[in-house]
């Protein structure tokens, strides 16, 4: 497949993570409606992250892998599962989709009389003040550095050739789900560095000054499974097993 092609998958793909993950949040979490309790809550928030990479991993893996995450393309490239001259490309794609998918949130969500974005939060991550639970930053860096370690751990195995076919999707959905339904109140949920910066961008502020963790820590953490992976899953013959994402 064309690289134009697979960005503009990758791009598409990871407009829809932040409409429909992000957007369950600013929409949907707290909604009273005409009736009280219709609110889908942090429980549906995270559901909607997870059903979002399910659906596009459907859609677009046969096309670009789905990374949707510059975390786990890094990842990825550490493993051997995806050529490094394509990293900055699909990077570049997924931050410019997460942008235009926030873009596209903040005019729906701003069709509501009185919406304040800033202060609305714009399900934009952070630690201390800025974390729904108030956790610490280093609290806020040992989640988000697990939690895409396990992402990136369960990615691998699930798309191993050794793995049940076509079950993959349903594996890193589920897994994304649980990974929210953990760490919400810590920080409101990134593993993904283009989908922390696309609401930064928006909010502006603290929210773009604490970025940097949500680029460092899910990194670091997709780069130690991209390690490990290979050791644990290694053949007798004493080679690991790898699937062509390319």
């Amino acid at each position: 497949m064309q690289l134009s092609k697979r960005l503009a998958a990758e791009l598409f793909g990871t407009f829809w993570l932040v409409l429909g993950g992000c957007g369950s949040a600013v929409l949907a979490a707290n909604f009273a409606g005409p009736v009280h309790g219709l609110g889908i809550g942090f429980v549906g928030v995270s559901l909607a992250f997870g059903l979002t990479v399910l659906t596009m991993a459907y859609a677009i893996g046969h096309i670009s892998g789905c990374h949707l995450n510059p975390a786990v393309s890094v990842g990825l490239t550490v493993a051997g599962r995806f050529p490094a001259r394509d990293l900055l490309p699909y990077i570049v794609a997924q931050v410019v989709g997460a942008v235009l998918g926030a873009a596209v949130l903040a005019l729906i969500a701003s069709g509501k009389p009185g919406f304040e974005l800033v202060a609305s939060g714009f399900a934009s991550t952070g630690y201390g003040e800025r974390s729904p639970g108030h956790y610490s930053l280093a609290a806020a860096f040992i989640c988000e550095a697990v939690m895409t370690g396990f992402f990136l751990f369960v990615i691998l195995g699930a798309t191993d050739k050794r793995a049940p076919a076509g079950f993959a999707p349903v594996a890193i959905g589920l897994c994304l789900t649980l990974i929210h339904l953990v760490s919400i109140p810590v920080t409101n949920t990134s593993v993904n560095p283009a989908r922390s910066t696309g609401p930064a961008l928006f909010v502006g502020g603290a929210a773009v000054d604490q970025l940097w963790l949500f680029w460092v820590a899910p990194i670091i953490g997709a780069v130690v499974a991209g390690m490990l992976y290979p050791l644990i899953a290694e053949s007798r013959s004493g080679t690991a097993q790898k699937l062509a994402l390319d």
